[in-house]
């Protein structure tokens, strides 16, 4: 079976674990689908990192 995932480790409060495998059960829903979701919402539609031009002792 090939999906187009990543994996990937976090290290995350025990109770919000707890937590966050109870709502994907009532929900029906694994946890990674909970997470992906709850990540979607989260975070913005576009990021746009800038690009910083940084000056040490006036030398460019």
């Amino acid at each position: 079976m090939t999906t187009n995932k990543q994996r990937t480790t976090l290290f995350l409060n025990p109770d919000l674990v707890k937590h966050a495998k109870a709502q994907a059960i009532i929900n029906e829903i694994t946890l990674t689908i909970l997470v992906e979701r709850a990540l979607i919402r989260y975070l913005p539609k576009e990021t746009v990192i800038k690009k910083k031009i940084i000056n040490f002792n006036g030398i460019p």
